[in-house]
């Protein structure tokens, strides 16, 4: 099963993401609960987080080498939001 790819992410507050995908979807993403795992720990930090990117693909999206997102992750657990 092929999942829409990522076209864009910001950083719409200091725990959410707003993801638009290829098929003109977009989605809420909330990182609170992922901010336990000690990997994703310096997302806490908001300058760190705000300076989210989507990899050339649209596979995923990411802040280093370390921390990253797919793009399975982000449509099945993002809420769908009216354009």
């Amino acid at each position: 099963m092929r999942h829409p790819k990522i076209n864009s992410a910001k950083a719409i507050d200091d725990h959410t993401l707003l993801i638009e995908f290829d098929n003109f979807a977009k989605k809420i993403y909330d990182i609170r609960p992922l901010l336990e795992k000690e990997m994703f720990s310096p997302l806490r930090n908001f300058a760190f987080f705000r300076n989210v990117k989507v990899d050339s693909g649209g596979y995923a999206i990411f802040w280093n080498e370390e921390i990253d997102l797919s793009e399975y992750e982000l449509w099945t657990h993002g809420k769908a939001i009216n354009n």
